[in-house]
């Protein structure tokens, strides 16, 4: 599909339009179309519902005229009691509060154009968190060296649930 305009629109928990999670279940099925026999990908409502319903949740929905290509959401994590503390990493003195990039999902037709990191710079732009974290499937090197020119560090490895692939644990302050 050839690039045209692409309009950014912004979206918090208690602004989401009839549809939103629909769309956004629609959007994974098209950019995991090969991989929906996956019962962990299948899932995938679950976890649009469980960070929707987060305080604080933010997503930035890139559409193309009326098209969604592609979107970034996360939420706060509590503080001092973030999952990625598991590995051992101590941020700088005075990081205290973390934002969860969940997803960066962009529809196979608008790949390759920089979209991805148009969503997530627009995503934690407005953010006043001291750290954001994320997690690449470990078996994607290309995407996390992706996240390290973007800033991010790998600080370890989890896996979250026992159906979900091993991901590579990765932080970028957000300020100073």
């Amino acid at each position: 599909m050839e690039s045209s305009v692409i309009e950014l629109r912004h979206f918090q928990r208690g602004d989401l339009p009839e549809g939103f999670r629909q769309m956004l279940v629609d959007v994974h099925a098209d950019a995991y179309a090969d991989q929906l026999d996956d019962p962990f990908h299948q899932r995938f409502a679950w976890f649009v519902d469980h960070w929707s319903g987060r305080d604080g949740f933010s997503c930035v929905v890139a559409y193309d005229g009326d098209e969604p290509a592609g979107f970034a959401y996360g939420a706060p994590l509590t503080s001092g009691r973030e999952w990625w503390r598991s590995t051992g990493y101590e941020p700088r003195d005075g990081f205290t509060s973390t934002y969860a990039v969940s997803e960066v999902m962009v529809r196979p037709s608008w790949r390759k154009q920089g979209m991805s990191q148009r969503l997530h710079e627009a995503l934690l732009k407005e953010r006043t968190e001291d750290l954001a974290v994320l997690l690449v499937d470990v078996t994607h090197p290309k995407v996390q060296e992706l996240y390290e020119s973007w800033g991010y560090a790998k600080i370890g490895e989890q896996q979250p649930f026992g159906d979900s692939p091993v991901y590579a644990v990765m932080v970028q302050g957000l300020r100073g």
